[in-house]
């Protein structure tokens, strides 16, 4: 496992060099994964901004050397009131490329893993938590 990774992560160490992909095809595989939503999923997800960060960054009293694939943030649709909309901030996903390529040894996974982490970070848009995300098989 890279040294820059915490032991007991739970993801699958991935090789010995990080893939390497650049920042913008990156991008453009995330845009790519952000299409793959079907279309009714796509008009259901309301003001929801995406975002490609290199690295996660903790916060105070977090433990400094947590890593994510993926981050969602905002109120889900399953808990927002009729008074949400009043002066709320876009939900917030951000899908963090270095532990991606951190886990992957080819231009394909780097593909499914994107894939797999934005639909994971859309599910919890839609109220989806972990546990039920494990029981679908996307963790």
């Amino acid at each position: 496992m890279p040294s820059h990774l915490p032991p007991g992560l739970p993801i699958v160490p991935g090789p010995a060099q990080p893939f390497e992909l650049s920042p913008d095809e990156f991008e453009a595989a995330v845009a790519e994964a952000l299409e793959m939503i079907p279309v009714e999923l796509a008009r259901a997800m309301d003001n929801v901004a995406v975002f490609v960060e290199d690295d996660y960054e903790p916060g105070p009293g977090e433990d400094p050397d947590t890593v994510l694939l993926g981050l969602y943030e905002g109120t889900p649709l399953t808990d927002r009131d009729s008074f949400w909309d009043a002066g709320s901030m876009p939900d917030r996903i951000t899908i963090f490329r270095r532990p991606i390529l951190d886990i992957c040894s080819s231009r394909e996974q780097v593909i499914e893993e994107i894939g797999v982490t934005v639909v994971h970070e859309v599910a919890h848009h839609f109220g989806i938590d972990d546990a039920r995300l494990h029981e679908l098989g996307w963790d």
